[in-house]
């Protein structure tokens, strides 16, 4: 199995750092092949822009998604992105590592969606969901965050932790085709002792271990839906 990393923490030190090392150890030792984007070692630039594009079909006016279908036609994407898309389509399990900030992502690694997950590549038309442009692979989330359990569920403060993600868990990741896994959690590691966060590395390393057998998450299907996109009765 070929397997993208995608890990987005500032601090190399860190334990979120760790556990994307520990990714990559798992996977190796599993006999997958792995290949790593370090969005902040690479210095990745998340800013959407006409830079984007060593040519462009409209001169005068950015209209972004259709100059990223255009730049995969053409030829004409920015080097980086295309990088990034050649590891997207070579792989079979896209993980993403990363810390929770403010119920989302690491801005750039949110810049990494935005400029890699191309119109016209990734979805358009109605080419999203089970019809999107990386159906047929697998995607995980592997995260940490200072929040205990307790502060998510249906009671929890926080709400439902897959419904804090949702809109990356299927508004990005399934709605471009990835058969989506249940995220892993480390919970509440700015505070833990050490003899936690080794509790925490193993059962990280033992959600990996059963990663490319977990039974994805369950989302609405296209084949639901009429051409108009209503429900079908």
């Amino acid at each position: 199995m070929n397997v993208f990393l995608v890990s987005a923490h500032p601090e190399p030190k860190s334990f979120n750092s760790a556990m994307a090392r520990q990714i990559v150890d798992v996977m190796t030792e599993a006999g997958h092949e792995v290949v790593v984007s370090d969005l902040y070692a690479m210095n990745f630039n998340p800013v959407a822009s006409a830079a984007d594009f060593t040519a462009r079909s409209n001169p005068d006016y950015l209209v972004y998604a259709l100059e990223q279908r255009n730049g995969v036609k053409a030829g004409t994407i920015a080097p980086d992105i295309a990088r990034e898309l050649d590891k997207l389509d070579s792989c079979d399990l896209l993980i993403l590592n990363f810390p929770v900030f403010w119920f989302s992502t690491p801005a750039i690694l949110k810049g990494w969606i935005d400029r890699v997950l191309v119109s016209g590549r990734s979805y358009g038309g109605m080419r999203f969901y089970e019809r999107g442009g990386f159906a047929g692979k697998r995607a995980a989330v592997s995260i940490s965050l200072g929040g205990r359990p307790h502060m998510f569920g249906d009671e929890g403060i926080h709400g439902q932790l897959t419904d804090m993600l949702r809109h990356l868990l299927r508004g990005t990741l399934y709605y471009v085709g990835f058969d989506v896994v249940p995220p892993f959690t480390a919970w509440h590691v700015p505070y833990v002792s050490d003899e936690d966060r080794q509790t925490i590395l193993k059962e990280h390393r033992e959600w990996l271990a059963r990663i490319d057998t977990l039974e994805p998450m369950r989302f609405p299907r296209m084949d639901e839906f009429d051409e108009r996109l209503y429900p079908k009765t």
